[in-house]
């Protein structure tokens, strides 16, 4: 055994009696040091060993828009804990932390900074931009990386990373020029999202759609028949139709759209168009002959059944022009403002625009009616602006011979997805999947590594820059001004971190990495690029196993966010400051489960926090009982000489390890920290350390010593399984208790022995009556220092409750002297209250203990009570106004209040019938 080896100054102090802790756990003077300790050890940095297959986690790299929230907190955990166990077991483990440029998402919060200052982007130019944004980078990377130590994520920062690096650059640089080489990257001219603000195009998983109360305007468009052949200037004057006698009628949600309307399409099989396919119509407003088609995606239950077909500005239009070769009419800018094309309207912002053309449309009546209508709007994600589909000319990704190799591996088992069921969910999205926009039109991201000849028009892709061309050897060459999607660069993640493309020695151990943990919301954003890029650049997939986990939410459901009132109640760093971070993990991971959103309520964290007072002071307890000449024996030796009651508390001890293990090995960790809080809080310090008080303050120095080798033996397994989950605390506890081996963070993940059946039945057995005789004194509002007598038959189990008479009678306050205990009864008590546990019955004689006729009048006033109340809440439920107009939440707590009422009323109808019987 090894001595205290180290301590936290101030913490553990050695008395006449051994080693004593404060009285109260201060997570501000233990979280800090311990951390840096065992940074200042090296104890997060792996060693190559070729003989033993590496952990490896490549942490999702956070952006450097700001300080971490929530969701990062919950990701930082889970990785922490796999991290922490695999190390408890022997394996190298490597945990690659990093943080992301965020291309978007970053330059648009460093526009916000500046203009404050009144200055724009433009102002500055590219170069000086770009240096802002660096600065901005340095500040708020450290700043994540503070907040990630103070998480306690033991990852290796000697090989941290950010994706503009220059070795990560690199490997952008190969993907590129080894994917465009093979003709999987291309340019061309379609419609892609666009966002007027960030004046960049989209991916579609950039766009946030949420349904929002607009309307449909039902406008007519006048018909070239009878002899009437419409405006003949393309701007007429806005009474031009008055000659018009014929109309077809199309609803739109954007009116505004209709100045690039290129055709009217209805249903080939719409018989109330049928003698129209054909015809022309006159566009109102701009006056431009536009043919009526027919095609089958026209949904004939929309509005009319006739709609206005716009290529330039909706994805299932521009679909219908490529069929039908219509014109292309883009009506606004990249601003979103509409452009010459728009006429009269020209300059007006997109919305502006509406309201007019709605106006003169009403004006020359042709805006037959307008209704309220929902449907889903697509919003850019990063800044929340209404995105406009439009034509551009931007780079690609063919993406289908990518995808397929990517199904493949999670088809056959090479990637497995915790939980199973988003296997289907990635199979169905990725066979699904459209070719990939990675151009966007920012200055702060990977420049596409592309130039253009101004001399021979030759366009080429090169890892380094060029200084004149292949093809005519002239030295007037343009680099594309576009930068790549962020997720470019965070596809290649897991082997750009680790050295690809070149040969290193991190990449031939460490890669394919084991776990890839994050949201399921960045499913198709990130995990699904990372396999496709992986599988192609590498040949291998880049993890075997994909665990998501949920979004964190309050405990009224809602999403946690800055918007919320409450926020700053949520912010990581707040908590830990006021609970402590192992209180925070705690709380994450007990209220989460694969794939599901978890709620977090301050109750549970303030919880978690008194957990770690509990086995702060079950570990004071403990020490407070060992003198300083007390060596803790290794392994079985320590429970030589052991008790029936010893025998039971190792045996729920190697349940529990064997459980946690087979837990942790099928990603259920909040699971597994329940039973292991369960097994400390209940069984070890509620049951087993009351039990050892009677050996412990006896005066058999054998039993004494015994009692207190199982505490140490089971105290120390104990914090090594809850090290993962709460790694301070347990970190302080384990360095004052006697240990083996320098830190809990490098111990050995304990192993499971054998369970003793016969001593858990018998234990529970007591554990039962006790627990039996204390909700019967609870119940009864018996005074907790109040020994009271016992009448019990036992059976079988009499001698091991006459063994355990001294425990019995401490834990459910007996008078020891007044205890009956036998096999059988020949006659059973009278005036005594019955209770049935486990098979042994007890009577607990009340005359005498209570008033029995007060506490009847008790009871019967406290059910009256409940009686109105219970009225008041029904009445409330029934009244439809408040069901159907009160938030869910505050519905559903009257109900739950309804069911508590309904409980306790029947509980005390039940006790008061006892008393009755009596």
């Amino acid at each position: 055994m090894e001595p205290n080896s180290w301590e936290l100054e101030g913490e553990g102090r050695m008395s006449d009696k051994g080693i004593s802790l404060p009285k109260t756990y201060d997570p501000s003077r233990v979280e800090g040091r311990i951390y840096e300790w065992w940074e200042s050890k090296g104890h997060f940095s792996p060693q190559i060993n070729p003989w033993k297959k590496p952990f490896v986690i490549s942490m999702p790299p956070p952006n450097v828009t700001g300080q971490l929230h929530l969701g990062h907190a919950i990701t930082a955990t889970l990785e922490d804990i796999m991290i922490r166990y695999h190390r408890m077991l022997g394996d190298p483990t490597l945990w690659v932390p990093g943080a992301d440029h965020a291309g978007i998402a970053t330059q648009n919060v460093v526009e916000r900074e500046l203009a404050k200052e009144g200055v724009k982007r433009t102002d500055l130019g590219r170069d000086k931009f770009v240096e802002r944004v660096w600065q901005w980078k340095d500040v708020y990377l450290k700043r994540i990386d503070d907040q990630h130590r103070r998480l306690g994520v033991s990852c290796d920062w000697k090989r941290e990373r950010f994706t503009l690096d220059e070795g990560l650059s690199r490997a952008v640089r190969t993907a590129f020029v080894r994917l465009y080489d093979k003709q999987l990257i291309y340019r061309g001219t379609y419609l892609v999202n666009w966002c007027p603000r960030c004046q960049t195009a989209l991916s579609d998983l950039e766009v946030e759609h949420d349904e929002q109360a607009t309307h449909l305007w039902y406008v007519r468009y006048p018909l070239i028949a009878n002899g009437w052949s419409g405006p003949q200037t393309p701007w007429p004057d806005p009474g031009w139709c008055a000659g018009a006698t014929q109309f077809i009628t199309v609803a739109t949600t954007r009116p505004e759209t209709l100045l690039g309307d290129t055709a009217v399409a209805v249903h080939p099989d719409d018989e109330r168009f049928k003698g129209l396919v054909g015809l022309q119509a006159v566009l109102p407003g701009v006056g431009r002959r536009i043919p009526i088609i027919a095609d089958a995606v026209v949904d004939r239950e929309f509005g009319t059944g006739a709609v206005k077909v716009t290529p330039a500005h909706d994805p299932t239009d521009y679909e219908i022009g490529k069929r039908q070769n219509l014109p292309e009419v883009s009506v606004m800018t990249e601003e979103g403002l509409m452009n010459e094309n728009a006429g009269p309207y020209a300059g007006q912002d997109r919305f502006t625009c509406r309201e007019r053309i709605v106006a003169d449309l009403t004006a020359t009546g042709t805006l037959v009616k307008i209704e309220p209508y929902t449907h889903s709007v697509g919003h850019c994600q990063r800044c929340a602006t209404i995105v406009e589909p439009r034509i551009s000319t931007q780079w690609f990704v063919k993406i289908q011979p990518l995808a397929e190799p990517a199904i493949q591996a999670v088809r056959d088992g090479r990637i497995r997805i915790v939980p199973e069921r988003f296997e289907k969910v990635y199979s169905n999205w990725m066979k699904g999947i459209r070719d990939w926009c990675i151009s966007r039109q920012l200055w702060w991201g990977h420049r596409i590594p592309v130039w253009y000849c101004q001399g021979c028009g030759h366009q080429f892709a090169a890892l380094q820059d060029p200084d004149r061309c292949p093809q005519c050897g002239s030295e007037r060459l343009e680099q594309d001004p576009d930068v790549l999607d962020t997720w470019f660069s965070s596809g290649l993640w897991p082997f750009s971190t680790l050295g690809w493309p070149e040969d290193t020695a991190d990449l031939r151990y460490f890669y394919p990495t084991s776990v890839l943990e994050t949201g399921y919301d960045i499913l198709f954003f990130w995990v699904a690029r990372m396999i496709m890029l992986g599988l192609e650049c590498t040949g291998q997939v880049p993890f075997h196993t994909v665990y998501l986990h949920g979004l964190v939410r309050n405990e009224r459901g809602d999403k946690i966010s800055k918007s919320l009132p409450d926020a700053a109640r949520y912010d990581p760093i707040h908590v830990i400051e006021e609970y402590g971070c192992d209180a925070l993990r705690f709380a994450l991971v007990v209220s989460s489960t694969p794939g599901n959103d978890a709620r977090l309520a301050p109750a549970r964290i303030e919880a978690s926090r008194n957990f770690a007072n509990k086995i702060w002071n079950a570990t004071r307890f403990v020490l407070n009982n060992l003198d300083a000449g007390f060596v803790a024996r290794p392994g079985e030796q320590a429970l030589a000489g052991q008790s029936l009651v010893d025998r039971w508390i190792i045996s729920r001890s190697n349940r529990l390890i064997g459980e946690v293990h087979r837990l942790m090995e099928s990603y259920q960790f909040g699971e597994a920290a329940r039973q292991i809080q369960e097994f400390l809080w209940n069984e070890f310090c509620d049951w087993y350390i009351e039990m050892c008080k009677i050996p412990l303050y006896g005066e058999d120095t054998q039993e004494r010593d015994a009692a207190r080798q199982v505490l140490v033996y089971v105290l120390e397994r104990s914090l090594r399984l809850l090290h993962p989950f709460m790694p301070f605390v347990t970190e302080a506890l384990w360095q004052a208790l006697p240990h083996e081996g320098p830190a809990l963070i490098l111990a050995h993940w304990p192993q499971a022995g054998p369970v003793d059946e016969q001593a858990e039945t018998l234990v529970q057995s007591l554990m039962d009556v006790v627990r039996g005789i204390r909700n019967a004194r609870a119940e009864y509002d018996i005074p907790a220092g109040k020994r009271i007598p016992a009448v019990i038959a036992a059976a079988d189990k009499t001698g091991f409750l006459r063994q355990q008479q001294k425990a019995l009678c401490a834990l459910a306050h007996l008078d020891e002297q007044a205890l009956v205990l036998s096999e059988s009864l020949a006659q059973k008590p009278t005036h005594a209250l019955t209770l049935v546990e486990g098979g042994v019955e007890t009577f607990l004689p009340l005359e005498g203990v209570i008033d029995l006729d007060a506490e009847r009048l008790r009871i019967a006033e406290e059910m009256e009570g409940l009686t109105q109340r219970l009225a008041d809440v029904e009445i409330r439920l029934r009244n439809e106004g408040f069901t159907k107009r009160a938030p869910e939440h505050v519905v559903q707590r009257e109900r739950d209040k309804r069911d508590e009422i309904r409980e306790r009323w029947a509980k005390l109808r039940s006790r008061l019938d006892q008393l009755n019987a009596l």
